[in-house]
């Protein structure tokens, strides 16, 4: 996410490349390119001159510091700036009432439906909550059977009726089965357009008005840029909504909405889709963000969603199984299972410090992993078990099982070997540390 405008800014800075103190010239210069990206990422003009601005008023004057060269001190103003412009820190809701009702808003195709339900499987294995979904579009019931599917696949109840027409009925109706149910969260699906109209504002604010929601979302595709952001506003001054949902960031490389929505509408971005998994939902960190956009990294994020994954007492028998050279090539498939589970690939690159530039426009194929599965699932359990059983008829025999060349089973044995290795070192010293972090030991 965010590569154009990450480049952009990095060439920006390479002006203060050898100088030894700021001024206002080569100040002027570099603003000028930041300038040129924030508009290139399709953030509004207004709020680009004024960020710059606001950059350049804080940069004149300091004293580079013995540690720091113009550029680095230039960067960290802008990654302030930045923090600031994306709300300054995480907000996440607030939900107290029993139940507590959340409505969600947003224009047809800005992923309202599908993120209606990462948030109720976000609710149900983070904060513990039994959500209920209901199902307010009634008019395209391609919509409804969504969610149900949605419901199904991540076990949560789906309220929907399709016999009545009028959705502030179906919810009311909801809220009142969530009482009955003991459902304390009710997540309402309402109807969205192609354009903001009059009709439905109309629908969503007799919704809003009925039953009282404790939060209010606005979910909008960050890929739309600035119109993105004129859709909230539109929607604000009809909903005062309490928070902003960006879906699709993962497929966003330009990021104005995400830079421009917290000025127009003065209120925060709550969470961010980042890939079509059910579990591809985080909070949005401005911080992190901001590092992220300035190639810095988001190593938080990525031990935090690594922590998620862990299998605490699937680790502890890996680290015996290591210890006593019985690391075998089910471990290994477990293990990138849990690598699978936590996202996106690429993006998951991006966290780490320098790696998204290393990448450049290099795609990496998730699907990768099917021909490794493939290529264990073809051999026999004691093959698995004992990796030094497998000779050339055997690497044979697997590769043509599994539909793969033989170079390819050669490799990922010669792969799983490095990995072996890699983690017999890592069973002592600051090695045993780092794992221990991540995965949660005390």
């Amino acid at each position: 996410m965010f590569d154009s405008l990450s480049n952009k800014l990095e060439s920006a800075f390479k002006v203060l490349k050898g100088h030894g103190k700021i001024t206002e010239i080569n100040v002027a210069e570099t603003l000028k390119e930041v300038r040129r990206a924030l508009l290139d990422a399709d953030v509004n003009f207004k709020i680009a001159k004024e960020f710059t601005n606001r950059v350049k008023e804080k940069a004149l004057g300091q004293k580079v510091l013995t540690s720091l060269q113009p550029g680095q001190l230039l960067v960290k103003i802008v990654k302030d700036e930045l923090t600031e412009l994306m709300g300054s820190s995480a907000e996440e809701m607030e939900l107290s009432a029993k139940p507590s009702v959340i409505l969600m808003s947003g224009l047809q195709g800005s992923g309202k439906t599908t993120f209606s339900g990462k948030l109720a499987l976000y609710l149900k294995n983070k904060k513990k909550k039994n959500p209920l979904l209901v199902a307010c579009d009634v008019y395209r019931p391609a919509a409804i059977d969504q969610l149900g599917v949605l419901g199904e696949q991540i076990d949560v109840p789906v309220f929907s009726d399709l016999e009545e027409k009028n959705p502030v009925k179906i919810a009311q109706a909801a809220i009142k089965q969530a009482k009955q149910q003991n459902n304390d969260v009710v997540i309402i699906d309402t109807a969205g357009r192609l354009a903001v109209d009059e009709v439905l504002m109309k629908e969503i604010s007799d919704i809003y008005e009925s039953i009282k929601p404790e939060e209010t979302l606005f979910v909008v595709d960050s890929m739309t840029g600035q119109d993105a952001v004129n859709t909230a506003k539109a929607f604000h001054d009809t909903l005062n909504f309490d928070g902003v949902i960006l879906t699709k960031l993962d497929g966003d490389t330009r990021g104005g909405a995400a830079l421009s929505i917290k000025s127009v509408v003065n209120k925060p971005i709550k969470f961010i889709g980042t890939g079509e998994k059910m579990e591809a939902l985080d909070v949005f960190y401005p911080e992190r963000m901001a590092d992220r956009i300035l190639g810095m990294g988001d190593v938080v994020s990525l031990v935090e969603r690594a922590q998620e994954q862990f299998d605490q007492e699937q680790a502890r028998k890996i680290s015996k199984k290591i210890a006593k050279n019985q690391f075998g090539f089910d471990d290994f498939l477990s293990q990138i299972q849990q690598v699978k589970k936590m996202g996106n690939m690429k993006d998951l690159m991006g966290m780490i410090p320098g790696a998204g530039k290393m990448m450049g426009d290099l795609d990496i194929d998730d699907d990768s992993f099917k021909y490794i599965e493939a290529i264990i699932g073809s051999m026999t359990p004691k093959e698995r078990s004992e990796p030094n059983l497998l000779n050339h008829s055997r690497k044979t025999r697997i590769a043509k099982g599994s539909g793969r060349d033989i170079s390819e089973v050669n490799q990922l044995i010669k792969q799983f070997g490095q990995m072996s290795k890699m983690m017999k070192m890592m069973q002592g010293g600051k090695g045993k540390q780092m794992m221990q972090m991540l995965q949660g030991f005390k």
